[in-house]
């Protein structure tokens, strides 16, 4: 499984990649908002920034909602460096948009897709990636994990070349389940990779092996 981060700011980017596991980077008009990027040129140069840091993809997200505007601007995206993947909504011109990018070799991150009819088009597109929102899922209600394994299970049986990255991850657990189910990739905040760092019998373990080697010494 692939681990990307989901989030603009550079230092905690630096400290995944650091860490030795990161395998790219998710962003959005959101997270960009977050870190106080305003203005495109800022923002182009943002990415770029991102791009210097990681060795892996790094989506950026288009906020057009028509054909031709997303195409532009994702054009635009993708000049900035070899690693951008044009984040791309789940909407009919977005899907026309993914075909598009797909026949041009651009890469593509189908973003906000909540259900497997979704995640179809996506991948008959031609899109890269597709980005089904677990969490997002849950709160109304929803069982997010059982679309990803539902996901994964249609793009195994047609062989779709799409991968499957599982978004909007909040905890370790729904980080551990995605990999037993088979996503492709996880986009998450540092705070739910450096979480598998954690369990408790490491600590008294450690705490141990510590205080022992002390008395040899």
């Amino acid at each position: 499984m692939k681990f990307f981060i989901d989030t603009a700011n550079l230092d905690e980017i630096r400290e995944a990649h650091d860490l030795g596991v990161l395998d790219g980077v998710t962003t959005n008009p959101s997270l960009m908002a977050k870190e106080g990027i305003k203005g495109r040129d800022n923002i182009l140069r943002h990415y770029k920034a991102i791009c210097e840091i990681v060795d892996g993809d790094v989506s950026a997200e288009v906020v057009s909602t028509d054909f031709k505007g997303i195409v532009a601007e994702g054009e635009l995206l993708a000049s900035i460096d070899e690693k951008i993947v044009v984040k791309v909504p789940m909407i009919k011109d977005g899907v026309k948009a993914i075909r598009y990018f797909a026949n041009n070799n651009i890469k593509t991150n189908c973003t906000l897709v909540f259900s497997a009819g979704q995640a179809l088009l996506a991948a008959k597109a031609g899109a890269t990636y597709v980005s089904p929102f677990i969490g997002r899922i849950d709160d109304v209600g929803g069982d997010g994990l059982e679309l990803i394994q539902q996901i994964v299970s249609i793009y195994n049986t047609y062989g779709f070349a799409t991968e499957v990255l599982a978004a909007s991850i909040r905890h370790v657990p729904h980080l551990i389940r995605c990999a037993e189910i088979g996503a492709d990739v996880a986009t998450c905040p540092l705070s739910v990779i450096l979480g598998l760092l954690k369990h408790p019998l490491t600590d008294i373990g450690l705490e141990k092996f510590l205080a022992d080697a002390k008395k040899t010494m």
